[in-house]
């Protein structure tokens, strides 16, 4: 075991602003006056699941289709890039159906562990041992338990200006950690 603060702390803080929770805030209202309840344990338990799971077989689905690590981290600097560009000026360039109801789709998936998420695993895998984005991933669960369960009382107190500022806060984050993904691995493609 390569257990390392700083690396779960890096992880942790990519993996919170890919997640987005607190600027889904909005969307996790609404779901919850659209469907009545949303299933907070279940939705994170899943979630969670999925992550670790894609963190560790990810990567050999991806050789398994001939994708290899630097076009797929490529590849998710766009994902990346656009999720930024989407929280920083709140347009939504990727557009979603309307869900039917809130359990584990879409809360557990795509809104915890979607595309976004995924492509960055196996992104900062690359970076980072494996033990501690298991670390990171387990307190990112735990944050999103519980602004699940929180999510009105957090609205009240934040406020949609407050929730607006974190949103951009984190996409500019979010634009810093594709730029850096696309830099790192861009010259992977060529060699």
């Amino acid at each position: 075991m390569n257990f390392s603060f700083k690396e779960i702390f890096s992880a942790a803080m990519v993996l919170f602003a890919v997640i987005d929770i607190i600027g889904s805030i909005p969307i996790i209202i609404s779901l919850k006056s659209k469907v009545g309840k949303i299933e907070s344990g279940r939705a994170t338990l899943v979630s969670g699941g999925i992550m670790i799971v894609f963190l560790f077989v990810g990567e050999t689905i991806l050789k398994y289709l001939g994708v290899d690590i630097n076009s797929f981290a490529v590849a998710g600097s766009f994902v990346l890039f656009f999720l930024a560009l989407e929280m920083i000026m709140g347009i939504h360039l990727i557009k979603e159906e309307e869900p039917k109801a809130a359990s584990i789709v879409p809360i557990a998936f795509p809104l915890v562990a979607g595309a976004g998420t995924l492509t960055t695993l196996i992104a900062i895998r690359a970076e980072y041992a494996a033990e501690n984005i298991v670390v990171a991933i387990i307190l990112n669960c735990i944050l999103v338990f519980g602004v699940l369960k929180t999510a009105p009382y957090l609205e009240r107190k934040l406020g949609s200006s407050g929730i607006s500022i974190l949103r951009k806060v984190f996409g500019i984050i979010c634009l810093a950690i594709a730029v850096k993904l696309f830099s790192a691995n861009v010259q992977g493609l060529f060699n």
